[in-house]
């Protein structure tokens, strides 16, 4: 695995790019917001990543990107999500297709499977053979074909290699919100306790497996507004099933907290109730911060161990192919489920870019097959 010095995601995507409100940053492209009725969903309201009206949006947005498309190609990182949002586009638009689905894992032999349009791989580098296969099949690259490409953990961050440096960064910003506004009170030992516990799947029911939750009953941990411990015999038996419930439970608590945190909780709670799936918008905002400082901040000599673990990378096999695409004419196209409000610069912080135009390393292996930069 090579260093490739440093670039950005627009080096390949451009603005080509949508964030979690399926709001392109291509100002030429209309988002959801404006043409939800075009894409004939039935309300303005966003949909999730595995929905299927995520994949007539995403559809919409690539016939309007590149009219007469024929052919799709993906590559991401889970077989159920990507997996799910790839079939999803794949049926909406009506084309023929194929997805390549990774996860490194150097401890066992490379291995490029196919389950029917879906080819899973152990190893970014067999991305080269995914598209020489997916040329064999009438599905080549060229004017007629998108080129689909997943963000988180995928072209930045790659699944077992460098996710880690993802994670620690959403970490970063959890703890950072609670930090600000808990000040002298916080408690990173205590904190670390409660966001270890609650972050683990059997809470996932619970807390949806959203960060935005996550990070606010931490902070209501952190308050004193209620003990780790009964809230999570709560859950245990049943009650406290949901955010919605654990609001509710916490309401009284919280209209006799300080001001800040009392405004606080009914700001996330009017969000929540108007289906907003990221509610607590300052978390959001420190969550981008942490993810920009790990954005190349290590130097050319740092030894792998480390870029690995603690820099957002971006997945150099992904940029090959895509630069590939490029030259042979096909549209190339970015998916992010991060919320816009952690991957696009607050307006407080004056010289910061979107996460797509941010400069960070580029680093992997070269592809098995001969694709290179074309």
């Amino acid at each position: 695995m090579r260093l490739h010095g440093r670039t950005t995601l627009a080096e390949f995507l451009g603005d080509r790019v949508v964030y979690r409100n399926l709001q392109p940053a291509d100002p030429a492209l209309p988002g959801l917001a404006a043409a939800w009725r075009e894409m004939g969903l039935a309300g303005p309201q966003v949909p999730r990543k595995a929905d299927p009206a995520y994949g007539q949006a995403i559809a919409w947005l690539l016939r309007r990107a590149r009219p007469g498309l024929e052919r799709l190609l993906y590559v991401g990182d889970t077989r159920l999500l990507d997996g799910t949002a790839f079939r999803n586009i794949l049926a909406a638009g009506g084309w023929p297709g194929r997805a390549f689905i990774a996860s490194e894992d150097r401890s066992t032999p490379p291995r490029l499977e196919r389950e029917g349009e879906l080819c899973l791989a152990n190893r970014w580098a067999l991305l080269g053979d995914f598209l020489t296969l997916a040329e064999a099949d009438g599905l080549a690259l060229g004017p007629g074909t998108a080129l689909l490409l997943d963000l988180d953990k995928t072209a930045l961050g790659a699944r077992g290699r460098n996710d880690g440096a993802v994670d620690r960064a959403r970490t970063d910003g959890v703890r950072d919100t609670v930090a600000a506004l808990l000040g002298p009170r916080f408690d990173q030992t205590a904190f670390d306790r409660a966001y270890g516990e609650l972050n683990r799947p059997p809470y996932h029911p619970f807390t949806a497996d959203n960060q935005d939750y996550l990070a606010y009953i931490c902070l209501a941990i952190g308050a004193g507004l209620v003990e780790l411990a009964a809230l999570v015999e709560a859950v245990q038996r049943g009650e406290l099933r949901n955010f919605h419930d654990f609001l509710a439970h916490l309401a009284p608590q919280a209209a006799l907290a300080e001001p800040r945190l009392r405004a606080l909780h009914i700001e996330i709670a009017h969000h929540v109730a108007a289906g907003d799936p990221t509610p607590f918008k300052e978390f959001r905002r420190r969550e981008y911060l942490a993810t920009m400082a790990r954005f190349g901040q290590l130097s050319d000599q740092a030894p792998d161990a480390q870029r690995l673990r603690e820099e957002i990378l971006i997945t150099e096999e992904v940029r090959q192919a895509a630069l590939a695409a490029n030259a042979r004419g096909a549209l190339v196209f970015g998916l992010s489920d991060k919320p816009d409000e952690a991957a696009l610069p607050p307006a407080d912080a004056p010289g910061l870019q979107p996460l797509h135009r941010t400069p960070t390393h580029a680093c992997g292996d070269d592809l098995t097959a001969p694709w290179g930069d074309g």
